[in-house]
């Protein structure tokens, strides 16, 4: 495999920075809230429902626009003014999260945030099939995974730093954790500076006039087109249940742990360790798709959660949280970024956007659910147990659903 040119290096490096944001919900955000939902006196399994519903509104935001933007993205002329919008919204909401509120407002600003980082991401997903080859989707993929998770270390062991000696910098560590706000979001804006300004949209639909309203009868179309297609549409459906699993761990793991009994120290350690160990695994999985089939890949990693989430049933030790940190990070980046360029090969290149709007909403439809169901069964059974069970059965309907998906031929006519 040939090295990266600069267009692939300055797509990789949005991963980068982005990557900062989601290490920061996954671990201090979540912390952050519990510690302003206990000076609130609200019980944990209520702050834990809370922050599922809160993770699933911002999901749902997402989903719903998804298509519409992601079809109006293609519309040659139309990503990266997209894109940045919601850079923007990310980047300049992760930093108000700084601002001295209360745990409802908070979350308020949290759910801006997260409309804006995971809004940017249908469009950078589409962006690959502009940057580089069919061939090539797969290690380019990876390696943004990869290096997103090395680099998103630097901001969080900074920020981790100022939370640790709060009290020798002379502060508190509120106000250490409303600095690595700032921290994070600066990160982030600067790394997607490279990619605004090399991308070029070379796979685009020309429409002459009246692109909002030509983008709703291209949204019926990709439907039909869908139809014709019955591997796009069984990738998706595998899609959904697959990585409902894998987001609801990621958002769900330090709220979950802290439930259970883990200290906070030891959740942040174990998770910066799932960072580490994540990236020569995402580049591993990227080599291996080079000699192998991705879809078997992609069924391994579906295997490989499966079991992580039957663990986590019983996980009420500091030593379960660090080996299960462990085993997640072996195939975190790897399902995701494999997906993303599976999916990539198959759809038509010109409609990228359009197809990873849908691709959105299956994604961010299956956390809107993992999360709402982790948070409503938190509250009704006062355990957090209850909604991993859920998740192990979402593994394991997405493995038998994606073998079908495997089993069928893609219809090139799409092209």
């Amino acid at each position: 495999m040939t090295k990266m040119n600069a267009r692939e290096i300055s797509w990789t490096l949005y991963d980068v920075g982005n990557s900062a944001f989601i290490l920061l919900v996954s671990t201090i955000i979540p912390l952050y809230f519990k510690s302003l939902a206990g000076d609130a006196e609200l019980s944990l399994s209520d702050s834990t429902a809370y922050w599922g519903y809160t993770l699933s509104i911002s999901t749902l935001v997402v989903a719903v626009l998804g298509p519409i933007l992601g079809t109006l993205a293609d519309t040659n002329g139309y990503k990266k003014p997209l894109f940045l919008s919601f850079l923007l919204l990310g980047g300049i909401g992760c930093a108000a999260m700084a601002l001295p509120v209360g745990w409802l407002t908070f979350l308020i600003i949290f759910t801006i945030a997260r409309i804006g980082f995971s809004g940017s991401l249908i469009f950078y997903d589409s962006m690959l099939n502009d940057i580089t080859t069919d061939e090539r989707m797969d290690h380019v993929s990876s390696q943004g995974y990869a290096w997103g998770y090395l680099g998103s270390c630097v901001p969080f062991l900074l920020s981790l730093g100022f939370i640790l000696n709060a009290e020798k910098l002379g502060t508190t560590t509120t106000a250490a954790t409303m600095t690595a706000f700032g921290v994070t979001a600066v990160w982030w804006l600067a790394f997607s500076i490279p990619l605004l300004r090399g991308y070029r949209q070379i796979c685009y639909v020309d429409v002459p006039n009246r692109p909002i309203a030509h983008t709703f009868r291209r949204i019926a179309d990709a439907g039909r087109e869908m139809k014709r297609n019955p591997k796009i549409f069984w990738f998706l459906l595998a899609f959904f249940f697959y990585i409902d699993g894998v987001y609801t761990i990621i958002e769900m793991a330090t709220v979950y742990g802290k439930d259970v009994g883990i200290t906070d120290n030891a959740m942040l350690l174990a998770l910066l360790l799932t960072q580490v160990v994540a990236f020569p695994f995402a580049l591993l999985f990227g080599r291996l798709a080079g000699r192998m089939k991705a879809g078997n890949l992609i069924l391994l990693c579906i295997l490989g959660y499966l079991a992580i989430s039957l663990f986590a049933l019983q996980l009420d030790q500091a030593w379960e949280f660090w080996l299960l940190a462990v085993c997640v990070a072996v195939f975190q980046g790897a399902i995701q970024a494999l997906s993303r360029s599976y999916f990539a090969k198959l759809i038509p290149k010109e409609k990228s956007s359009e197809y990873f709007g849908f691709f959105d909403i299956f994604g961010k439809g299956a956390a809107f659910l993992g999360t709402a169901v982790m948070g409503l069964s938190s509250q009704l059974s006062g355990s957090s147990r209850t909604g991993v069970a859920v998740i192990v059965v979402m593994f394991a309907v997405g493995f038998i659903l994606f073998r079908k998906a495997e089993r069928m031929e893609t219809n090139n006519t799409l092209h």
